[in-house]
């Protein structure tokens, strides 16, 4: 068998795999959560649970209405960006311009209550999601076999990271964003509407965690504690990007699960830790964060 490292190659490629795709969804996780602290300067602690929400509105599209998977990667995050449009129209609303704490504490209360629903419903231990009939089976590599629907995971992160960074930094659209963050008075008084700007911003990052919901639920168990067992090495992802730094998010997102899946390899015990001992080295270098700007 060949070696590599002194591990089996095969033990080695299947970690680093497993890494990409766990990065895969830490990009998407820590995009949504950059797109609204960015822009809106809202630490969203809900983020989690609406990621939840995302893999469980695939479920319940499919064995209430029938509708199968691949309508589910559409209207499930659209219906859950909707429910986001909501929660910042009547929760956060009211609390914008006062102490950016409120949010993170009201947030926090919104998970929880959103845990709590599924729970009561589901169970803790959740449903199952069957992979898709087209995304089946495995390819053989030589030296790994690669799972098509892993493979499709990895890809289509990297094609809505990529285009959500177009959109924010090279569009009007990210430009008008921006200008509403630094100086909403004068982009309101040209015309733009400024709330809805902020809600249809919120949404669209809660969207995000939706999607990357749905692309876990074939995967995973989908359970109403899925959320909370990615948020917090996601906000550990935003920390070391730096907070608001929407490519900063999806680099780091995908580099801290290649670190975590070779140190399963190396050092098992340490997986579970590695991404905050990341964060604190990079914070003890570099206070801002890799590319946060210093204030």
């Amino acid at each position: 068998m060949m070696m590599i490292f002194g591990k089996p190659a095969p033990l080695l490629f299947g970690q680093l795999l497993l890494g990409i795709v766990n990065g895969s969804f830490y990009a998407m996780l820590s995009l949504g959560l950059a797109v609204i602290f960015g822009i809106l300067n809202i630490i969203n602690f809900a983020h989690g649970a609406l990621f939840m929400v995302g893999a469980f509105s695939a479920y319940l599209l499919l064995h209430w209405f029938g509708i199968g998977y691949w309508p589910a990667l559409v209207l499930g995050p659209l219906a859950v960006g909707l429910f986001g449009a909501a929660i910042e129209r009547v929760l956060l609303r009211p609390i914008r311009g006062l102490d950016p704490l409120y949010g993170l504490l009201l947030t926090f209360g919104l998970a929880e209550v959103l845990e709590g629903v599924f729970t009561n419903r589901f169970g803790s231990s959740g449903v199952t999601y069957s992979v898709p009939r087209l995304l089946r089976g495995t390819r053989d590599l030589g030296f790994m076999y690669l799972p098509n629907y892993h493979a499709f995971v990895v890809v289509a992160a990297i094609v809505v990271c990529l285009a959500t960074w177009l959109v924010i930094e090279k569009t009007r659209l990210g430009a008008v964003l921006r200008a509403a963050t630094e100086n909403p008075a004068i982009v309101q008084a040209l015309g733009i509407d400024v709330p809805r700007l902020v809600t249809l911003t919120f949404a669209g990052g809660v969207a995000l965690a939706a999607l990357a919901g749905v692309l876990a639920a074939p995967m995973y168990s989908v359970n109403p504690g899925m959320g909370s067992s990615y948020i917090s090495i996601v906000f550990a992802v935003v920390v070391i990007g730096g907070m608001g730094s929407i490519g900063g998010a999806v680099f780091t997102g995908f580099l801290l699960g290649v670190v975590e899946g070779f140190t399963k390899v190396f050092y098992p015990p340490g997986a579970a830790t590695v991404a905050f001992v990341v964060m604190v080295l990079v914070l003890l270098l570099r206070p801002a964060g890799l590319f946060g700007r210093s204030r």
